[in-house]
């Protein structure tokens, strides 16, 4: 009997890894139109200068590796890399703050592990930290929103002038981890970091990710079960440890929702179908650890925003996810925990 010649789907179909990146690109314009309408232009020199470095890292060490330039920097992974650095990166970074992240992102976050889909962290996220934990003045520099002026700015990118005095505030996050003495209905009205609910500015920047991550699990490039995860996570632990609006508060569960990175985290980092976990119970596993480390570190680690540690600590426990929530072969019943006399 004959069989029937069915091609690939993968070869022409529309979930190639260029398509899928172009995607992840698009659904990316809500949050840097937000970031570029609050804080200036700041944020597309980062993408612009994020960009080249990382295309240029990734040229020179596929080149050192001798692999073919064309094919592996057309898969746009690399610019998707730049991107998220580049929005999660405060704006008007010095030139040198960005090379070094996308340096660490594409060499020891991608290409030293074998390249795309070999990489056990999330790249931009490894990047992140690296300049996080090197250089925490730069990266918590962060504009008043609607109170840059845009040649200071790229003065500072430049390095040919420091930033003017009361250019740069406390985000809200800071301030409420440093707060000893204001409640926090005194907080906002103090406070031009702080908005209704997440930091004027974060709320708009939250929202704007948030639509973006819709139009990703509209177009099914992810499930539901990793972003989910992370976000019932980050409530149920902010709501049960929630201790009022007082000098000690640990701020409300919408706080939580909608301040730092929460969205960005959620949509466009725990979904990383290389570095998460693999079925959709791991991922769902995986994005409630996100979503706990996220709060703990934030309410009692040394660093007021923690998406980019809460992910790595949790791309460390991907592969023991995966191992206890694979999913049971078609036709095979679940194996016995003991065994019976004579078999």
């Amino acid at each position: 009997m004959a069989l029937p010649r069915i091609t690939s789907p993968h070869a022409t179909g529309s979930n190639r890894t260029q398509q899928v990146m172009l995607q992840v690109l698009l659904a990316t314009v809500p949050g840097i139109f937000a970031l570029t309408w609050l804080f200036g232009i700041g944020t597309l020199f980062n993408l612009v200068w994020a960009s080249l470095c990382a295309l240029g890292f990734e040229a020179a060490l596929l080149a050192a590796r001798k692999r073919p330039l064309a094919f592996f920097l057309k898969d746009y992974s690399a610019l998707v890399t730049a991107v998220l650095l580049a929005v999660a990166l405060p704006p008007y970074s010095p030139w040198w703050l960005t090379l070094v992240a996308c340096g660490f992102a594409i060499g020891f976050g991608k290409q030293l592990y074998g390249g795309l889909g070999q990489n056990p962290f999330n790249p931009a996220m490894v990047g992140y930290v690296v300049v996080l934990i090197s250089f925490p003045v730069d990266m918590t520099s962060w504009p008043a929103p609607h109170g840059v002026a845009a040649l200071d700015g790229i003065k500072h990118i430049l390095g040919l002038a420091s930033l003017p005095d009361g250019w740069a505030q406390a985000t809200a996050l800071d301030a409420l981890k440093v707060n000893k003495s204001l409640t926090i209905d005194e907080l906002y009205a103090g406070n031009l970091a702080f908005g209704r609910f997440g930091g004027a500015g974060s709320e708009a920047v939250n929202l704007a990710f948030l639509a973006g991550g819709l139009y990703l699990l509209h177009k099914r490039l992810f499930t539901w079960h990793a972003p989910v995860g992370m976000l019932a996570a980050l409530f149920v632990m902010s709501l049960l440890f929630w201790n009022g609006s007082g000098s000690d508060s640990n701020g409300s569960p919408l706080f939580h929702l909608l301040t730092g990175a929460t969205m960005l985290g959620a949509f466009f980092i725990v979904t990383d179908p290389v570095s998460g976990a693999t079925s959709n119970r791991g991922r769902l596993v995986f994005g409630i650890g996100v979503g706990v480390l996220v709060y703990v570190i934030r309410t009692w680690g040394g660093y007021p925003d923690a998406v980019a540690f809460a992910v790595l600590l949790m791309n460390l426990a991907a592969p023991t996810i995966d191992y206890y929530t694979r999913p049971r072969s078609y036709g095979h019943r679940k194996p016995n925990s003991g065994f019976k006399l004579g078999e």
